[in-house]
């Protein structure tokens, strides 16, 4: 089981790696952004009602995955706009429904969605990680200490002590792998943006120079 997942991993991240070389098609867009937001609202409502973070510990790895399907989705997006002026209908009516054809309106949404984004939403969680990274690490000892006094009083058998160790360290690297993968989120938010302003810029400058 554990080589037939490290297979399919490694043919998603090739499929991935594919997405942002060849063109795709306006109607493989559609379906991969609708398979992409439906994962998106999947993860967020995942981790939203978990009781404890340790019953999704696979969250970074997933969300450096998903981060990279959202890059390559942007950047077969972009290629399909600058070269053939349609990047599939869920685009174009998220568009119509957003600025409503307007470039003016598009241009102020876009400078709104960027502060938002990139200074608080993005800025904020890599924060929240870094600390949530370094408390653990820093709680770890006491942690520890407070597990061998229990089981010095007998509280707690052997076995139980084996068990909390575990899983303290099992917390410590998911905060320590969430604090790398909001640096890896941050980079690609920085990316998206520029892919953004690329889209306004290079689908003016077409349509002005080539399409009259």
């Amino acid at each position: 089981i554990g080589e037939r997942k490290d297979i399919m991993l490694a043919v998603l991240l090739l499929a991935i790696v594919f997405m942002m070389v060849l063109p795709l098609p306006p109607v493989a867009l559609d379906i991969l952004i609708a398979i992409n937001m439906t994962i998106s609202v999947v993860l967020l409502m995942m981790a939203v009602y978990i009781n404890s973070p340790l019953q999704f510990s696979a969250f970074p790895a997933v969300l450096l995955i998903t981060t990279l399907f959202r890059l390559a989705l942007s950047v077969s997006t972009t290629r399909m706009i600058l070269l053939q002026a349609d990047a599939g209908q869920i685009v174009y009516t998220f568009g119509n429904f957003v600025v409503g054809g307007n470039l003016v309106v598009g241009i102020v949404i876009f400078l709104i969605i960027t502060i938002v984004q990139f200074l608080v939403i993005t800025k904020g969680s890599e924060r929240v990680a870094e600390v949530s990274a370094r408390f653990s690490l820093d709680a770890m000892p006491g942690k520890q200490m407070s597990i061998d006094g229990d089981m010095r009083a007998g509280v707690i058998d052997v076995h139980e002590a084996r068990e909390r160790r575990s899983v303290i360290e099992k917390e410590s690297q998911m905060f320590g792998s969430m604090d790398g993968a909001m640096k890896f989120v941050k980079g690609d938010a920085i990316a998206g943006l520029i892919i953004i302003f690329v889209n306004i810029l290079g689908g003016v400058t077409i349509g002005v120079t080539q399409k009259g």
